[in-house]
């Protein structure tokens, strides 16, 4: 039996290295994760997306390329067009379990260690090295842009005491106190409402995009990071908010506009799906259909 077809017990089952290599293992970038799962459920005439109507001859086509494509994504709309849900959503186009070196706060693959704590530890104990698994659920990291988000927030900052205690210069990796972005390592990372992030901000994540490398107080420390970024942003300036700043937009690969829903019926069943109704509230009230239409309406109404 190969990896790819053991059942979720079996892999908990492994504990070391050892185990994995018995098991045909082989290391596999999150996006070509998310693509070869993607293909999968297409040839299988799975539902990508459930749940998200409307967007079926528009959004998710263009969605389903850019994974195809193995690209970062931009989701540009209007509030309230499901971008966040959408980008929440891809996490069911990841394995079910991948492995990671035991301890590691970068989620090492324990065949591609990244950390120096992940290289250090398979030197060590080679075959043996401990393993756990990581479900997918856990590999979604959901950042929302403000004003006050730091740069250590999101690489991270190098510790003084740290250094001070172990008596390493700043330069070495093990001084460092991690940000969100390292600690998504083979994760999906979204930062959501993209220019509110300040521009110094959204220019220290260039080299990520590009290089997959982190600089930390003006050292480069190299750290070819695999994480699918996916980005929301708003158009409508209704705060006075920022941009993306130009050399960004050029590094996020797939641009996709989202939009309202085109017709009174989708509307309407959006409208059914999200809406809160108590089981007894169903069966006291009924509602005409004409009053359906009439909200709907009054929405497509206040949003032009």
């Amino acid at each position: 039996m190969t990896y790819k077809k053991l059942t979720a017990d079996k892999l908990l089952s492994i504990k070391n290295i050892a185990g994995l290599k018995a098991a045909g293992y082989e290391s596999k970038s999150i996006k070509q994760e998310l693509r070869d799962n993607l293909i999968a459920k297409l040839k299988a005439n799975e539902e990508v997306f459930p749940g998200i109507w409307g967007y079926e001859e528009t959004v998710i086509p263009d969605m389903e390329r850019a994974i195809l494509s193995m690209h970062h994504i931009n989701l540009l709309g209007l509030r309230g067009q499901a971008k966040t849900r959408i980008a929440r959503m891809m996490i069911h186009l990841l394995d079910e379990y991948i492995p990671v070196v035991k301890g590691s706060e970068l989620n090492d693959d324990p065949m591609q260690p990244l950390s120096r704590f992940a290289i250090d530890l398979i030197a060590e104990h080679g075959d043996q090295t401990p393993i756990e698994w990581m479900h997918r659920s856990d590999r979604y990291t959901e950042k929302l842009a403000t004003p006050d988000v730091s740069v250590a927030d999101l690489i991270g900052d190098a510790d003084p005491i740290k250094a001070a205690t172990l008596k390493l210069p700043y330069s070495d990796e093990r001084v460092i106190h991690f940000g969100l972005i390292p600690r998504s390592h083979r994760c999906i990372f979204v930062i959501n409402e993209l220019p509110d992030l300040q521009a110094r901000i959204q220019v220290s994540l260039f080299n990520i995009l590009q290089e997959g490398d982190i600089q930390i107080r003006g050292f480069k420390v190299r750290l070819p990071l695999d994480i699918q970024f996916v980005f929301t942003a708003n158009p409508e300036d209704y705060t006075n908010r920022g941009s993306i700043v130009t050399p960004l937009k050029d590094r996020i690969d797939s641009q996709i506009l989202t939009h309202y829903p085109k017709s009174t019926e989708i509307g309407k069943k959006i409208t059914k799906q999200e809406a809160k109704v108590k089981p007894e509230q169903g069966q006291s009230i009924t509602m005409h259909h004409l009053l359906e239409d009439l909200i709907e309406q009054i929405a497509v109404e206040a949003r032009s």
